[in-house]
């Protein structure tokens, strides 16, 4: 297994430089600024409506930003089409999964794969995190529960060859157990090397994997720093996060 590789400014894998991002003619985020390094797990934390969601669509290109600069594996890519970004390394594990549900696992799986510089991932791999998968495999994804549909989601965003896998509320309408399978795949990716940006309501379940965390409310950064902070300072954590 790969050493951890620690963040550094040669190994900063997402950087995003003062965004404002707009809906029509309303301002969403302002200014926001945020940077993963390769092998670190970053958490963006924050009320809902805060802009969390928005900053990584605006990092996915899906919704473009219209001032700043995002930059990915030392490219720009503030203007860069979705599709392009995806195949040079960059997944994605939706809040709603987004997979095709009239077809198989095996079938999402497949499409999934892309030839990126960054380290590939097989399919015993992926049933080496997500054991139950390799049974689901012939089985049309309409008919799988939430967490079966949150592994082939994971598994398609790692069969995609990743440098960066941005998670957008993972453990959302998952059981205990599979939150617990989910947020052990994000410490994995770590420890190959991989940066993680994760969006997560579940602060306790996000602070005990990241690194670094920033917090959002309103569309702005209001606080950074070290996980640490706020898993040992709980009047922090009431004051920023209300929990």
């Amino acid at each position: 297994m790969n050493a951890v590789l620690k963040p550094s400014p040669q190994a900063e894998m997402l950087s995003v430089d003062h965004i404002d991002t707009f809906y029509g003619e309303t301002q969403v985020l302002f200014d926001v600024s945020l940077q993963v390094g390769a092998g670190e797990v970053v958490a963006l934390l924050g009320p809902n409506g805060a802009g969390k969601t928005t900053t990584l669509r605006s990092i996915l290109g899906l919704t473009q930003a219209n001032k700043g600069a995002i930059r990915f594996d030392g490219q720009d890519i503030t203007h860069a089409p979705t599709h392009e970004i995806a195949q040079a390394g960059m997944g994605w594990v939706p809040d709603d999964r987004r997979i095709f549900p009239t077809l198989t696992v095996a079938r999402n799986l497949a499409i999934a794969r892309k030839n990126t510089r960054f380290r590939k991932w097989s399919q015993k791999e992926c049933f080496e995190i997500f054991s139950a998968m390799e049974y689901l495999m012939h089985r049309e994804c309409e008919n799988l529960s939430g967490g079966e549909m949150q592994m082939v989601a994971i598994s398609r965003a790692l069969l995609g060859s990743p440098g960066l896998v941005l998670f957008d509320e993972p453990s959302q309408g998952l059981a205990p157990k599979v939150v617990q399978d989910v947020m052990k795949t994000i410490t994995r990716l770590k420890t190959e090397g991989i940066a993680v940006l994760v969006v997560e309501q579940n602060v306790q379940s996000a602070l005990q994997v990241a690194d670094r965390v920033y917090v959002m409310d309103h569309g702005k950064i209001v606080h950074d720093g070290p996980a640490a902070d706020l898993r040992n300072d709980a009047a922090l954590r009431l004051h920023l996060l209300g929990v």
